[in-house]
């Protein structure tokens, strides 16, 4: 005979696994935004920032910003992240480029 499933519990279980996935997101936008020093920015320049680049189609553009957001990771930038206050090590342990 086949063992019954419980549903409920399964629903639960993808429910909490869903909540902290989002909440360790979260989290690595967090340090990722701190390593950069971007939280020395105004809130309204971030998000102008951020939305100027979702919204760019220059692909040119997004290359240099992968290239440089790469380098960054990679310890070449971290000099800048260290005179903004950060040790860019937080996001980069996190894996918070990985996207």
């Amino acid at each position: 005979m086949r063992k019954v499933r419980d549903y409920d519990a399964e629903l639960k279980a993808l429910g909490d696994k869903a909540r902290a996935l989002k909440a360790k997101k979260v989290q690595q936008l967090g340090e990722l935004v701190t390593s950069t020093g971007a939280d020395a920015l105004d809130l309204d320049i971030l998000a102008g920032a951020l939305l100027a680049a979702v919204e760019s189609a220059d692909a040119n553009a997004k290359e240099a910003w992968r290239s440089r957001g790469a380098a960054f990771f990679q310890g070449r930038g971290r000099k800048a992240g260290r005179r903004a206050g950060g040790d860019g090590e937080g996001a980069k342990q996190t894996g918070a480029g990985e996207a």
